[in-house]
């Protein structure tokens, strides 16, 4: 009877509790957010995006080391806020080479139809 209880302490002590991922929740959140904010200029959309990412890609790590230790309803989380930031960082850059290249027409126009005295 004694010995049971021991092997039954022995095996919850080899079982590890899971936890979440770090930053998986921020990263989700800032990719959603860099998605959202990319008409800002895209300067907002391209920070929140690149933070993101570098958080993102230190979790996978984190994550590939040892899966089991990790939730993987937190990997699924890091995983889509990942995706938002490549979409959000996309968005953003693309947008700002748009208002760089307006800005840059509409300078070029303004003086090649400018009245001179």
């Amino acid at each position: 009877m004694e010995n049971s209880v021991n092997g039954a302490a022995a095996s919850n002590l080899n079982q590890t509790v899971q936890i979440p991922l770090p930053n998986s929740t921020g990263v989700l959140v800032m990719g959603i957010i860099s998605i959202a904010l990319y008409w800002c200029t895209g300067i907002v959309g391209i920070t929140l995006g690149i933070i993101a990412i570098v958080l993102g890609n230190k979790a996978k790590k984190l994550y590939k080391e040892n899966p089991e230790k990790y939730f993987l309803w937190s990997y699924k989380n890091l995983h889509t806020g990942y995706i938002c930031a490549i979409i959000g960082l996309f968005l953003s850059t693309a947008f700002l080479l748009f208002i760089i290249y307006f800005l840059i027409m509409r300078a070029a126009l303004s003086t090649a139809f400018s009245t001179f005295p």
